[in-house]
């Protein structure tokens, strides 16, 4: 049973399905166990475990009931969830995600006041989901 299932609503199903398929194999080990670029519904396990589901929003949406409700706040906002993930090389990992369709958040920095040896940047999925990408 899976502890934990995260779920990213996302509205742009295709580019993020693209992005994730090419970056969780080779950062964290997952495989895609069931999805396609058409949607509404990806997922990547590692060690039989939920990694990671892409669920389009507008589905969830109309489950709830919520469809005529904006996607997105109008203004800018500070994030209210961030995906982290641990990697071998955070620069290699940043490098890999910006050229599938990643935008750069924070540069790759050296962050001993968070932890001994830690190393981390920071990275937007391509529907703006917040994503760290952290070594120590």
């Amino acid at each position: 049973m899976d502890a934990l299932y995260p779920r990213l609503l996302v509205t742009r199903f295709a580019e993020c399905f693209g992005f994730y398929r090419a970056v969780l194999p080779p950062l964290t080990g997952a495989t895609l166990v069931k999805g396609a670029p058409e949607g509404p519904y990806a997922d990547w396990d590692l060690a039989d475990q939920a990694l990671l589901v892409l669920f389009d929003r507008s589905a969830m949406a109309a489950t709830l009931g919520t469809a005529e409700l904006p996607a997105h706040p109008a203004a800018p906002a500070q994030d209210a969830a961030m995906l982290v993930l641990r990697v071998d090389d955070v620069d290699a990992a940043l490098d890999l995600c910006l050229r599938h369709g990643g935008t750069p958040a924070a540069p790759a920095t050296d962050r001993p006041e968070w932890g001994p040896n830690l190393r981390s940047a920071h990275l937007r999925d391509p529907d703006g989901h917040l994503i760290e990408l952290q070594s120590y």
